[in-house]
């Protein structure tokens, strides 16, 4: 019988998918930040959701507007990533989301007149934390990771300015993309 896992009287409230992007330019400023959510299971329901900021303007798009905005509120303003980033209160878009991914090539997606491109991934690990921020508390939270070389955004057909840092080590790459796969959320 496996053992089971440290904190375990936390309750799972997420369960699915966040890939996710940063862009910058030369100077290394961000030029746009996307997450790009699968929930197969949630509190607050199952679906597709984008989240993208980009010129001071946060969008999310989803078919279920109201997972979208939860997402939004609880996960995604709380990320590291976002922080220093001017980040008003989103327009909320009820629209199609389309996502396909797979850990060996990428990610697609288009959500609205949004489309967002990943690949050449560069490696997949596992990361797990106990201690993870969010606006409410402590969160536990579990995935598969795998930082990739390139992405793309792009607006109405208009290319968002911007490119993926890749840092790290050959043994370890590291990105400001990232696919995830596996994706568990505990409160």
């Amino acid at each position: 019988m496996p053992k089971p896992v440290a904190d375990s009287h936390r309750r799972i409230i997420l369960a699915g998918a966040n890939p996710g992007l940063r862009l910058f330019d030369e100077a290394g400023k961000v030029t746009a930040y996307a997450s790009i959510w699968m929930v197969d299971w949630s509190i607050r329901g199952a679906g597709t959701a984008v989240v993208l900021w980009f010129d001071g303007i946060v969008r999310v798009v989803s078919e279920d507007v109201d997972l979208a905005a939860w997402l939004e509120r609880y996960f995604v303003r709380s990320f590291l990533e976002v922080q220093g980033l001017p980040w008003h209160e989103p327009a909320i878009e009820r629209d199609l989301v389309q996502v396909s991914m797979n850990l060996a090539d990428g990610l697609s997606a288009k959500a609205a007149d949004i489309q967002i491109e990943m690949g050449g991934v560069l490696d997949r690990r596992l990361f797990a934390t106990d201690n993870f921020q969010l606006a409410d508390g402590n969160h536990s939270l579990s995935l598969l990771i795998a930082p990739v070389r390139s992405a793309t955004v792009s607006i109405g057909g208009a290319s968002v300015p911007g490119c993926v840092q890749v840092d790290g080590s050959p043994e370890k790459p590291g990105s400001s993309a990232f696919l995830t796969s596996a994706e568990v959320w505990r409160r």
